[in-house]
């Protein structure tokens, strides 16, 4: 099992939890970004820099993901793609990505994105909170869990 983070988009917070969760279960964890990205020295932390471009860290890690692997990304077509692969998804607020809600989320982004494109402001993102990071600590320990019992 491997861990690969959409690190263009990966705030710095979740990176360091993903950062001390490789070293305590020993995962290997691979960072993939078109701009460099620093990683503390260790042998199961990895960064593949990839051309820039729209979307190319997406079809990158979609290339290199496996079944079992963990894809952390906001980005719900990246998770729908994963999860297809046989892989596994989750959010840098804690939410788990199934075969069920992705296509769900994947119906919402579609929405959003038509509501965009003709002109309606739906704003961004809200800020991340305490209770979201407990949350997606809270969840990559249980995979990681799961992972060993496999």
């Amino acid at each position: 099992m491997r861990i690969w983070v959409d690190a263009d988009a990966c705030p710095g917070v979740i990176k360091e939890i993903l950062f001390r969760a490789a070293e305590r279960a020993q995962v290997h964890v691979t960072l993939v970004a078109n701009q460099p990205v620093r990683i503390p020295n260790s042998p199961y932390l990895h960064f593949t820099q990839v051309a820039s471009g729209f979307n190319a860290a997406d079809a990158r890690i979609v290339e290199l993901v496996g079944p079992e692997d963990l894809v952390i990304t906001a980005d719900v077509p990246l998770a729908a793609a994963a999860i297809e692969k046989g892989g596994h998804a989750l959010n840098p607020r804690g939410e788990l990505y199934t075969p069920d809600n992705v296509r769900e989320r994947l119906s919402i982004r579609n929405f959003m994105d038509e509501l965009r494109s003709g002109g309606v402001n739906t704003g961004g993102p809200a800020a991340l909170t305490a209770r979201d990071k407990q949350a997606f600590a809270n969840q990559l320990d249980a995979f990681l869990a799961r992972g060993r019992t496999r």
